[in-house]
C-alpha cells in the first residue's frame, strides 16, 4: 500500500485519508507510554495492600499474557496492510458483527479509561490545591486535551512522546532513588528505615495467601490498558513494517522495568503494609522520606502520566469512530476529516462522552470508589478486545495457513498461546466476581453488551453490499476472504 504524505490543501479541500504521519520515535515512545499508565501510578497503591510484594508476580504474569496478545495483533496488521486497526481484521476474519462489536466496545474502553484519567488527574490536582474543586479541575483538562487534539496528528505525537519521556525519566529516578535510599538504610520513620529486607519481612511474599494474590489481578490488569495502541495507530505510522515489531517486541523489557522494579523500589523505601490504598505509593513514598520537595515532583510527573493516557484515550476513540464511519456502522459524519486529517467530529463527541467523568467525580465525592468502580468496567471491556484479536488470529491461522508461512512477524506458539491467554481471561474475569467492590462493575458491564447487539440489528442493513468495505488504499477488503 502507498504511503500517504503531507500535502496542502486549499480552503475548499478536505482530507479523505488519515495521513501517516507518526514516525518510529512515535509509536516506540507511545507503546512505552501504553505500557505506563495510570492503574500503575494510581491503582498500584490498592494492588500493593490486597497482595503484598507477590503483586509484581502478578504484573509479571499479565505482562506475559498480553505479550502474546499483542504478537498476535502484530501478524494480523502486518498480514494486510489495508488493516487500519484490529476493528478492521476483526470485521474481515469473524464478520461484520465483530468488527461492529470491536469497533464500538474499544470507543467505550477509552471514554471509561479517559473517565478514570480524569479521577485520576483531579486527585493529583487536590495534592497541590486541596482547595479547588475536583469537577472543575476535571472539566479544565477536558478542554486542554481537546484543543491539543483539534490540531494534528503530528502534534499528538509530540505530545505523547513528551508525557512518555517524563515518565521513562521519573521511573528510571525512582528506580536509583529507591536503591540508593536502601543501601543508604535512610530513616523513612521514627522506628524505620529503608532496607530490602521490607520484601520478606512483614507477612512474607504473600502476606494475604493465595486469595490476597489473586485480587491483585483486579486492578493490576488495567495498568496495561493502552498496550495495544500501537494497533490503532497503524493507519497513521509511516512504516508499519519496521515500526510495530520493534514497538512489540519490547513489551516484556518495559513490564520488568516500568512495574516491577518501580514496585521494588517503592517497596524497601517503604513496607508494602505502610502503603494507603487510596493513594499513589509513589507520591507517598516520597512524603514518608521527609522529602516534599521530590513528592511535589513525582506528584507531576504522576499527573502528566494520567494526561498522557487520556490525550491516548481522546486519539483512540476518534480515529476509532472514523473507522467504524468507513465501514458504515457509525454515522457517516464521525468520517469527515478536518483540513488537518484530524476527524473532527468524532473528537468531539468522545470528549462530550468523557463530561461523564466530570459528573460521577461531582455526584460520588471518594475519588477511590469512582476510579476502582470505573477501572474495573475498563478491564472486562479491554479483555473483550483482547479476546477478539485471539479469535481473529486463530480464524487467521485456520483460514489463511498460507499468509502464516509467509508472515515477517509470527506469533510465537501462535494457537496455544492464544488458548492459553483466552483460558487466562476467563481465570481473571471469575476472580472480578469474587470481590463486592469488582462484582458489581462484572454484573453492570453486560448492559453495554445488551444496547450493541441491539444497535447491530438496527445497523446491520446499512453494511455495505456483498460484505466488502473499502481499503485505505482504494482496494476492498474481502470478508472471510483476506
Amino acid at each position: 500500500m502507498a504511503v500517504e504524505t503531507e500535502h496542502a490543501f486549499t480552503p475548499a479541500q478536505t482530507p479523505e485519508k488519515l495521513r501517516r504521519t507518526l514516525t518510529n520515535r512515535h509509536i516506540q515512545l507511545m507503546a512505552i507510554g501504553g505500557a505506563i499508565g495510570t492503574g500503575l501510578f494510581m491503582g498500584s497503591g490498592k494492588t500493593l495492600s490486597l497482595a503484598g510484594p507477590s503483586i509484581v508476580f502478578v504484573y509479571m504474569i499479565i505482562g506475559f499474557m498480553l505479550f502474546f496478545v499483542m504478537r498476535a495483533m502484530g501478524e494480523l496488521l502486518l498480514s494486510n496492510l489495508a488493516y487500519k486497526s484490529f476493528s478492521d481484521f476483526a470485521a474481515d476474519l469473524l464478520g461484520p458483527w465483530a468488527g461492529f462489536f470491536t469497533g464500538w466496545t474499544y470507543w467505550f474502553c477509552w471514554v471509561v479509561t479517559g473517565i478514570a484519567d480524569v479521577v485520576a488527574i483531579s486527585a493529583y490536582f487536590q495534592f497541590w490545591f486541596p482547595g479547588f474543586s475536583v469537577w472543575m479541575s476535571a472539566l479544565l483538562c477536558l478542554l486542554v486535551f481537546l484543543t491539543l487534539n483539534i490540531a494534528t496528528v503530528k502534534m499528538f505525537g509530540e505530545l505523547e512522546f513528551w508525557f512518555a519521556i517524563i515518565k521513562i525519566v521519573a521511573i528510571v529516578a525512582l528506580i536509583i532513588a529507591g536503591a540508593t535510599l536502601a543501601m543508604m538504610h535512610y530513616p523513612t520513620s521514627a522506628t524505620d528505615h529503608a532496607g530490602l529486607s521490607h520484601i520478606w519481612q512483614h507477612g512474607g511474599l504473600m502476606p494475604h495467601g493465595l486469595s490476597g494474590f489473586f485480587a491483585g489481578f483486579q486492578i493490576a490488569i488495567f495498568a496495561f490498558v493502552g498496550i495495544e495502541l500501537v494497533g490503532t495507530a497503524a493507519a497513521e505510522t509511516a512504516d508499519p513494517a519496521r515500526v510495530l515489531p520493534r514497538a512489540i517486541n519490547a513489551i516484556p523489557l518495559r513490564v520488568i522495568m516500568f512495574y516491577v522494579l518501580a514496585l521494588l523500589a517503592i517497596m524497601v523505601v517503604t513496607p508494602w503494609s505502610a502503603v494507603s490504598a487510596d493513594r499513589s505509593p509513589f507520591v507517598a513514598m516520597f512524603t514518608l522520606t521527609g522529602l516534599p520537595a521530590a513528592a511535589s515532583v513525582v506528584n507531576f510527573v504522576v499527573l502528566t502520566s494520567a494526561a498522557s493516557s487520556a490525550n491516548s484515550g481522546i486519539f483512540s476513540t476518534s480515529r476509532m469512530l472514523f473507522g467504524l464511519a468507513e465501514q458504515g456502522v457509525a454515522h457517516r459524519r464521525f468520517a469527515l476529516l478536518s483540513r488537518r486529517a484530524v476527524p473532527i467530529n468524532g473528537l468531539l463527541f468522545s470528549c462530550l462522552c468523557l463530561l461523564v467523568g466530570v459528573a460521577l467525580i461531582y455526584l460520588i465525592p471518594n475519588v477511590m470508589t469512582v476510579f476502582t468502580l470505573v477501572t474495573t468496567v475498563a478491564a472486562i471491556l479491554f479483555m473483550f478486545v483482547w479476546t477478539i484479536i485471539l479469535c481473529s488470529y486463530l480464524v487467521y491461522r485456520r483460514n489463511h495457513p498460507q499468509r502464516h508461512r509467509h508472515s515477517p512477524f509470527k506469533m510465537p506458539c501462535g494457537i496455544g498461546m492464544s488458548w492459553v491467554c483466552l483460558g487466562f481471561f476467563l481465570f481473571v474475569l471469575v476472580l472480578l466476581a469474587l470481590q463486592n467492590d469488582t462484582r458489581q462493575a462484572l454484573l453492570v458491564t453486560p448492559v453495554w453488551f445488551v444496547a450493541l447487539a441491539a444497535g447491530w440489528r438496527w445497523q446491520r442493513r446499512k453494511i455495505p453490499a456483498h460484505g466488502q468495505k473499502k481499503g485505505p488504499d482504494g482496494g476492498n477488503i474481502a470478508r472471510n476472504g483476506g
